[in-house]
């Protein structure tokens, strides 16, 4: 093996490493077996390996490569209790809850749950992917025979709660709209924005969350806390045609009594829960998981609110608490029996509470969100409950997402208000440490030592000030693995590991961003579309520019005027300019295919699809002046590209 692929495999796991894997080891109660019980309860049948391919033969979800988990002792590489929850998520297939209840799990990162009404079966939350929801219903409809779809539920906003929707609505069915779908009130506005604006930035930050591009096995990615990773395959968006106004709300669907629970700004801007009497059965959506789940994942996000996500816990104990003898949500395995349900909704309800609470409390004697993470520590009742710990979420990150939210990012000591940035400071920090050699020396003993935290920090400052230092990456990238070892948090491990891999291998080769997909197009207001582009204008490259649109949609009857002024992309709704440099009329849909890139505006004119007076080319002044955000960007090391 040559030196240089000697630097790129992963190393052994260090004996500080392995010292604190066997202190959780001792910390924690593996021998209690009861969530692998839970998590085999009700097993009826499953595809070889979970695996499902699209058309064409490619592989959209696999269980297959992480065979290794099969291994019930956790190698010294992997945090024991992560290890615990990885080979938990290994569950896959059709379960059943109770009778007429059925989940579908490990097909994807989320569940699948079908309620069977007097007719035809209720799909709750429809997967990530158009291929993985058929391979879904099929196993379903193998094991309990075939049978009409007589509602979907989506439960929240985030993708993979509704992107396979087509998967189990035929074309007739959507046609005719004789399928109700439920969701809840403002599910379009938040399912199409929430990760718009800033998606280039959260796309790529979402690679270390998942770590997709990370080889699975001991020494790579095992899980993702909530389940194993993110499903490929095809998305589509179907909007919903009955919204959930209130907590109280009913609907008989399919003779079934469904009570809702409202939980905006929760785990998700949208979200809520639900009870079905025939069945004692509640559902709590992802707010009750086996995992402490996230305040500010790291892929970026607005903030969620631990106060609020806790008090709709309380609540839903005070309406269903004594009542529901099965509770499942759209991740994990269900928990059975009135006083069980009870305790684990309690606990989960404390856990958010005591995070906000004693978060502010601290901040409160002036503590910072760093010195907060590095203080607050869970009770031994919340500690000892294996469904509060950080596998996806972890309370050392969760209590700088409420720190932020409250406070914001600036924790009020000056020195913090204006620092230089990671090179310039790079760059200083290794001129005052006496330069790299001597760092490097320091930071090799104190790696012996086990400190990892510091000599990350330490010698990144290095990286940052010459990121062609072979011997500052290596070491950088070796203190990174040290860490993504010794996390409980999957998401942690999947960071810090990906981390190392960059600094060792480069960023992957990914291909450039594909258009926005005409779908999700079609869901977003106009406005938001004009927010879109917003966010896409060069304000450097308009310096000076002064360009006034007018558009009118012939479908929708909206007017808008567009205003490019002071290097800020500008719109009214409800307006024409009397002195615009051009007019454009058009259908909203034409709008649509253009910025999907299925046509140009020159060819839409050409076609007949637009109408305009004036200068038309001011519209192409306007779009020249509009970036591209590339789909990889460094994030370990100096940027090689230069942004203006």
């Amino acid at each position: 093996m040559t030196a240089a692929a000697a630097a790129e495999t992963p190393k052994d796991a260090s004996a500080s490493v392995i010292a604190q894997q066997a202190a959780m080891l001792n910390a924690l109660p593996f021998s209690d077996t009861a969530d692998f019980d839970d998590a085999a309860r009700g097993f009826m049948g499953t595809l070889d390996h979970a695996r499902i391919e699209t058309a064409q033969g490619r592989v959209v979800w696999s269980l297959e490569p992480y065979g290794f988990l099969s291994d019930e002792k956790a190698p010294l590489t992997v945090n024991p209790s992560l290890w615990r929850q990885s080979r938990l998520n290994m569950q896959h297939g059709l379960f059943e809850v109770v009778p007429g209840v059925y989940q579908i799990r490990g097909l994807d990162i989320a569940n699948m749950t079908l309620i069977e009404g007097d007719t035809g079966v209720i799909v709750v939350d429809t997967l990530t992917s158009i291929e993985g929801a058929r391979a879904a219903m099929e196993l379903y409809f193998k094991h309990r025979g075939l049978r009409p779809v007589a509602a979907v539920i989506f439960t929240h906003t985030h993708t993979d709660h509704w992107g396979g929707a087509r998967g189990v609505l035929e074309e007739d069915a959507l046609a005719s709209g004789r399928v109700p779908i439920i969701a809840p009130n403002l599910f379009m506005e938040h399912a199409v924005s929430e990760n718009i604006i800033a998606g280039p930035a959260m796309l790529r930050r979402a690679q270390y969350q998942f770590g997709p591009f990370l080889a699975k096995g001991p020494r790579g990615q095992v899980d993702c806390g909530l389940g194993k990773s993110m499903a490929a395959g095809s998305v589509a968006l179907l909007r919903p045609s009955d919204l959930i106004m209130e907590t109280g709300d009913r609907r008989i669907i399919d003779g079934l009594e469904f009570e809702f629970q409202m939980a905006p700004n929760s785990e998700a801007p949208a979200e809520m829960h639900f009870y079905v009497s025939r069945y004692k059965l509640v559902n709590l959506a992802e707010n009750s998981t086996h995992n402490f789940h996230n305040l500010l994942p790291f892929r970026g996000a607005d903030v969620r609110d631990a106060l609020a996500w806790s008090k709709y816990l309380g609540e839903a104990l005070s309406m269903w608490g004594g009542k529901a003898e099965a509770m499942c949500g759209q991740h994990h395995w269900p928990v059975w029996g009135q006083a069980r349900i009870d305790t684990m909704i309690r606990q989960q309800r404390d856990l958010y509470k005591f995070a906000h609470d004693q978060t502010i409390r601290l901040m409160n004697h002036g503590l910072t969100a760093t010195e907060i993470a590095e203080t607050i520590k869970l009770p031994a009742s919340l500690e000892g409950a294996w469904h509060t710990h950080g596998y996806y979420g972890h309370i050392r990150h969760n209590v700088k997402a409420i720190y932020q939210k409250y406070l914001g990012w600036y924790d009020a000591n000056p020195v913090h208000l204006d620092p230089l940035p990671p090179v310039e400071a790079g760059k200083k920090y290794v001129e005052y440490m006496g330069g790299a050699a001597m760092i490097l020396d320091r930071a090799l003993a104190d790696f012996a030592k086990g400190e990892f935290r510091f000599v990350a920090q330490a010698v990144s400052h290095l990286v940052f000030a010459d990121p062609d230092n072979a011997a500052a990456r290596a070491l950088l990238a070796d203190t990174f693995e040290q860490l993504g070892y010794a996390a409980e948090s999957a998401t942690w491990r999947n960071a810090y590991l990906f981390g190392a891999q960059e600094l060792r291998q480069g960023m992957p080769n990914a291909p450039p961003r594909p258009p926005m997909p005409r779908e999700t197009l079609a869901a977003l207001r106009t406005g938001q579309l004009w927010d879109v582009l917003g966010v896409r204008l060069n304000g450097p490259k308009a310096e000076g520019k002064h360009i006034v649109l007018n558009w009118s949609f012939s479908d929708t009857g909206e007017t808008f005027m567009l205003t490019l002024e002071n290097c800020a992309l500008t719109y009214l709704e409800g307006a024409q300019a009397a002195t615009a440099d051009a007019s454009f009329t058009l259908a909203r849909a034409t709008l649509d295919e253009v910025i999907a890139k299925q046509t140009s505006f020159p060819e839409a004119v050409a076609a007949g699809k637009i109408t305009f007076t004036g200068n038309a080319m001011r519209l192409a002044e306007l779009m020249a002046l509009m970036d591209e955000f590339p789909r990889m960007f460094e994030i370990v090391e100096p940027k090689r590209t230069a942004v203006i």
